[in-house]
């Protein structure tokens, strides 16, 4: 900050002393205002002053003259140096001029007041010069001041236990395994777990999300968010440059600074550009002094060359439309690991994306409850056996039907003789109406097998065209029975999250292909993919982890791929595909992978990832467009080429206003990143399991 304020006072300081410079020139006249006789009547005098001046404003900016010699020293011209070049042309051609008319006119007066000089126009254009640079620092201020922003959202300071009693220490004394405190209001210091306490947490530093998440014992609570309400105790997991928050700040900061291939290139061409305008202007002066034109008017045109030709905006294009991107990715929760990732995400062709976590919330829900009476009561005592059978298994579909039927506060049954059948179901036995009976749980097969006679008729009848169609809904159907007949059957989904089908759509109107992958069975799979609007075609299911690389690497024949995944099985294809995208909430491994993370769990912000990126490209192509089109134009009328047939002409100040607006529209053109709007999705309202049931 403090180089942008020492830009801006130089910028004042030149401003005012070109302003004293044109008023002493020919200002006062075309503006008809009053000139003291002291000047009007003593023209050397007059030129003294002018000279002083200039000097002042040379070195009010002599950090850039620093610069722009240095790099002529080295041999490695740059920017600077053709300001430079051209300022210094135009300071001493003017100051040798006046200095020959005073030492060999008599009437010196009259001569110096005829003379071309060019102090205005060397002020000037170091005057537009500075106006470039604030706005240049302005740019990258704002992408800097978003990564302070971040910095300063950590706490300083955190609050342990230490042998029972409340410590206040700095951040950097909180060690892995301590425990702290959380009191409500709150910022939290390190990345910890609850082991005690409830409350609700606002994470919008890391997910932008302003709604507070509710938490409790064994959930994760991480550094720089907020404490709302509760009184917490935690224990810490990470911390320093190790928490998820640091990792952020570490990524926004390399993916603003590092340099993108297409960076690379246009500096490239710069640097060869340089060197030709330099070339290109003493050729200039040459030609015209060969045909004839007087030394004032051959240097104007040489000098017009130098201030004319733009390297800064082709230097610029690229590195301050990363820094703009980068700084907006962070604000929406889009993180790009580097330059080069936030140039190839926008290149991409085909999305393949994994199907449990990415494109489902990887937690099943209770969807149909089909019992052999349609009454309440029967509903309920179906729940009532399924939560005493599947409360002592750890599957996932047998967590969701335990959730559903305590959210229901049905009966609790006590079971004995439990016994599971792997790969089929279970059995136990437990008190029906005051008799003894064996109950059963799992696959179609295993209660056929189960059900003796008439019982195993009534069930093909009654149940079997019932559960191919939850399997063709793409849903699990679990079957209960009893040794007396059919109970009934439970079937769960994983559900769609939220965003997913408007990250479909909106995939499909960048004219990105999209392919699901999973491990699931294909009915399932092929489910999820109509609901979804995927192509049959386009649905892979039946997956093992170590095929899903081979996948990607197989599709990368037809396009550039990007991979979206959230688990440890999709580490090997977010490392294959020409852009890894890992959402957020997966796991550390698979963020490890990735080029670019998603903080919110949602498939929503990696279309918005392609967008920007693309978008940022977009501002890229347009920059260097803008940049060569302008040279292309510009140089020819500076050197005079259309001066004898068409009279048009630059002179070195409407140069120098040219080059700095030039420079200007980069530099704006790559800051309307800043309006990135992202992709809306129509928030549906949450209806709990008994209404839908």
């Amino acid at each position: 900050m403090s180089d942008q304020k020492n830009i801006k006072r130089n910028l004042i300081i030149s401003a005012v002393l070109t302003l004293i410079l044109f008023y002493l020139g020919a200002g006062h006249g075309l503006l008809n205002l009053p000139f003291p006789e002291i000047l009007r009547n003593n023209q050397i005098f007059l030129l003294v002053i002018r000279v002083i001046l200039s000097l002042l404003v040379i070195f009010v900016n002599r950090a850039l003259f620093t610069k722009g010699i240095s790099s002529i020293i080295h041999l490695s011209p740059d920017m600077d140096s053709l300001v430079v070049l051209g300022a210094l042309a135009a300071f001493i051609y003017s100051t040798a001029v006046s200095v020959i008319n005073i030492i060999y006119y008599k009437n010196a007066d009259e001569y110096i007041g005829e003379s071309e000089l060019y102090f205005e126009s060397c002020a000037l254009i170091l005057t537009i010069v500075a106006i470039g640079k604030l706005l240049e620092e302005i740019a990258k201020g704002r992408t800097s001041d978003a990564i302070k922003d971040l910095s300063d959202m950590s706490p300083k300071t955190a609050l342990i236990l230490v042998g029972g009693q409340e410590r206040e220490v700095s951040i950097e004394e909180v060690k892995v395994g301590d425990t702290f405190i959380l009191k409500p209001g709150m910022s939290v210091p390190v990345d910890g777990i609850i082991e005690s306490g409830t409350s609700a947490v606002n994470e919008s530093a890391l997910t932008g999300e302003s709604m507070p998440v509710d938490k409790s014992p064994g959930m994760v609570v991480s550094a720089s968010t907020i404490n709302l309400s509760g009184y917490l105790t935690c224990r810490a997991t990470c911390v320093g440059s190790d928490t998820a928050f640091s990792k952020i700040v570490q990524m926004v900061s390399d993916s603003s600074s590092g340099e993108a291939p297409i960076s690379k290139r246009a500096d490239r061409i710069s640097a060869i550009f340089i060197v030709a305008v330099i070339l290109l202007s003493v050729i200039t002066f040459i030609v015209w002094k060969l045909l004839g034109f007087g030394i004032g008017f051959s240097l104007s045109r040489a000098i017009s060359v130098l201030i004319v030709s733009c390297p800064a905006a082709l230097s610029l294009a690229a590195p301050v439309a990363i820094m703009s991107g980068s700084s907006v990715g962070s604000r929406h929760g889009i993180l790009y690991k580097t330059a080069q990732s936030l140039e190839s995400t926008g290149r991409t062709q085909i999305v393949v994306v994994d199907k449990t976590g990415t494109l489902t919330t990887g937690n099943p829900k209770v969807t149909d409850i089909i019992s052999t009476e349609s009454d309440i009561e029967h509903r309920d005592l179906l729940l009532s056996i399924a939560y005493a059978l599947e409360s002592k298994s750890e599957h996932p579909v047998a967590k969701a039907i335990c959730t559903f039927a305590t959210k229901r506060f049905v009966p609790v049954m006590e079971t004995t003789g439990f016994e599971a059948v792997p790969g089929k179901g279970i059995k136990a036995d437990l008190v029906l109406s005051g008799e003894n009976h064996t109950v059963y749980a799992g696959s179609e097969s295993f209660i056929a097998e189960s059900l003796l006679g008439k019982k195993a008729t009534e069930f093909n009848n009654d149940f079997s065209a019932k559960i191919n169609q939850l399997v063709a809904e793409g849903k699990t159907p679990t079957l209960f029975a009893s040794d007396s007949g059919m109970l009934g059957v439970i079937a769960v989904a994983d559900e769609i999250k939220e965003g997913s089908m408007e990250a479909i759509e909106a995939l499909r109107r960048e004219d990105i292909h999209v392919c699901m992958v999973t491990g699931d069975r294909l009915a399932t799979s092929e489910s999820v993919g109509a609901k979804l609007g995927i192509e049959e075609d386009d649905v892979i299911s039946e997956v093992m982890p170590q095929e899903k690389s081979a996948i990607v690497q197989k599709l990368k024949e037809t396009g550039r791929v990007a991979m979206i995944g959230d688990g440890v099985n999709d580490a090997p294809a977010l490392t294959v595909a020409d852009t890894g995208i890992a959402i957020g909430a997966g796991t550390d491994v698979a963020i490890d992978a990735a080029d670019v993370v998603l903080i919110k769990d949602s498939l929503v912000a990696a279309v918005d990832s392609i967008r920007l990126s693309k978008d940022t490209l977009r501002i890229i192509h347009q920059n260097l467009f803008w940049a060569f089109a302008y040279n292309l134009v510009g140089i020819p009328l500076a050197a005079g080429c259309f001066y004898k047939a068409f009279g048009l002409l630059l002179n070195p100040t409407f140069c120098a206003a040219a080059m700095s607006i030039s420079s200007i529209f980069v530099i704006t053109n790559a800051m309307r990143l800043f309006s990135f709007k992202t992709t809306e999705i129509s928030i549906n309202e949450s209806t709990d399991d008994e209404d839908m049931l």
